[in-house]
């Protein structure tokens, strides 16, 4: 099976997704920057799904061009993915809606946290397939990163409940940690072609 429809596929969900993040900003009624202003949180929390959303496209993007086959559970595993990135809109609007309050701010990271372990059985279902001497399980090895992002957003959940600007603060941090694009693949792909 070829990852040509998978990775056409993801990249038409994840534009949808894109597209009813944005869409969720309303449209102030007024001309002046002063109307603007109440509407800040919900566009910080846009900004920061929309960067989220590039961080996943992205690190998606180069785990497919490592991939050389695709199965069913490839394709499973990517629709999980997929699904817990489609909640990414209600859950950021509803953390922007009622600024940044608790408990949106906890099921925000909770929807990150499923989606990182989503995107990690991804990567294990491809390995599984390739086997352990593959290009992308030479890449990741230990996946430091990847779980870092998982503990960091497993512990933002009930911090959000003391300070909810202390899970913020830990959201961001882990976007900072991905937002230069992961060189591992690119490296062990360059370094197979040699």
């Amino acid at each position: 099976m070829t990852k040509t429809r998978l990775e056409a596929f993801s990249d038409g969900v994840l534009a949808i997704i894109i597209t009813i993040l944005v869409l969720e900003l309303e449209v102030p009624h007024g001309e002046t920057f002063a109307v603007l202003t109440p509407l800040l949180p919900a566009f910080l929390a846009y900004v920061l799904s929309f960067v989220y959303v590039g961080i996943y496209w992205n690190n998606h993007h180069h785990l497919l061009h490592a991939a050389t086959r695709i199965g069913g559970g490839v394709l499973w595993a990517n629709l999980h993915l997929l699904f817990w990135l489609s909640l990414l809109p209600f859950v950021t609007g509803w953390m922007g809606e009622n600024h940044f309050a608790a408990m949106p701010t906890a099921l925000y990271g909770g929807v990150l946290t499923m989606a990182a372990i989503a995107y990690w059985i991804l990567q294990r279902t491809i390995i599984a397939i390739e086997g352990q001497e593959a290009v992308l399980a030479r890449a990741i090895g230990k996946d430091r990163k990847g779980n870092i992002s998982v503990l960091v957003y497993a512990a933002a959940i009930p911090v959000a409940f003391v300070s909810h600007w202390v899970s913020q603060a830990c959201y961001v941090a882990v976007a900072l940690l991905w937002l230069v694009p992961d060189k591992r693949i690119e490296r062990a792909l360059s370094e197979r072609d040699r």
